[in-house]
């Protein structure tokens, strides 16, 4: 009799692919890993609401998202770590004194500044010229006619101070990230590398001790499990303390250096058959 894992999958870069598309033995990964009698949660820097149905329909067992600020278990919310109304008025004080782009994120809404959804959209446009080619033989996880997050950062609105996890900060000054660390890291976790190409223009900011990996933690007692049984899987930097504190850190073939660093191994790339590789080595498939 096999013991059951747990298993916490990062999305972006783990799951599915910077284009948003997603391997089929990814889905099958996750879907016999469970029949098997494992669980299968999600764990990324997107909020909730930025988690799309069809990443939800492939099948999980719960959440942790915006970067530990929530955790579910199926669908029920039962962690929020969200910061002092404050500490969110202290942070975007900053981001707008110094002319940053920036997006709230609560467990069910987010809050864009004017300029995000232009922002994003030359993002997309640029990775699809970067990419250069469509993987039409892959299912995307987003629908055809508008990406998601261009609906989502269209709705610009007067920001909330209450329920807000995360915030993502956007500039086109490579010196950003430097100066959002300076100015908040005292009181603020801050971390870069997370948004493919923009370097040190982005990053993500939640209260100091809140991550992956701390929430991870208090998900598993809350599950009754060891952090012995959990493997953890992703690729940018805001998965190292989660690979840290799983019995097994993995990082994708993708995965920066950095996070390479801090796994136990590394497995395949992200539409090279990484979680399926992954899940196999350690019998959940």
């Amino acid at each position: 009799m096999i013991s059951p894992r747990i298993a916490f999958l990062d999305v972006d870069g783990t799951l599915i692919d910077s284009g948003e598309v997603i391997a089929d033995s990814t889905i099958e990964a996750v879907q016999t890993a469970r029949a098997n009698g494992h669980l299968v949660y999600l764990s990324t820097g997107r909020a909730s609401v930025e988690i799309y149905p069809r990443i939800r329909d492939i099948g999980f067992d719960g959440a942790i998202s915006a970067g530990g600020g929530f955790a579910e278990i199926g669908d029920e919310l039962v962690i929020k770590r969200t910061m002092p109304e404050a500490a969110v008025e202290r942070m975007v004080d900053f981001y707008e004194e110094s002319g940053y782009d920036f997006y709230l994120q609560a467990f069910d809404e987010l809050y864009p500044s004017p300029g995000v959804r232009n922002r994003f959209a030359r993002y997309l446009d640029d990775d699809s010229e970067r990419k250069g080619e469509t993987r039409t033989d892959l299912a995307s996880v987003t629908d055809a006619d508008e990406h998601p997050a261009l609906k989502a950062f269209a709705d610009v609105r007067p920001l909330s101070f209450t329920g807000i996890a995360k915030s993502v900060f956007l500039a086109g000054d490579l010196t950003a990230f430097d100066r959002v660390s300076a100015a908040l890291s005292g009181d603020f976790h801050v971390i870069t590398g997370t948004i493919p190409h923009m370097g040190k223009g982005s990053g993500e900011v939640t209260l100091g001790g809140v991550n992956k990996g701390s929430t991870l933690l208090q998900l598993l007692d809350r599950l009754g499990l060891g952090a012995a049984s959990a493997i953890g899987i992703g690729d940018s930097n805001n998965d190292i303390e989660m690979l840290q504190v799983c019995g097994v850190g993995i990082a994708m073939g993708n995965a920066t250096d950095a996070v390479k660093a801090h796994a136990d191994e590394v497995t395949t790339s992200v539409l090279d058959d990484g979680v399926w590789n992954a899940f196999r080595r350690h019998g959940l498939i």
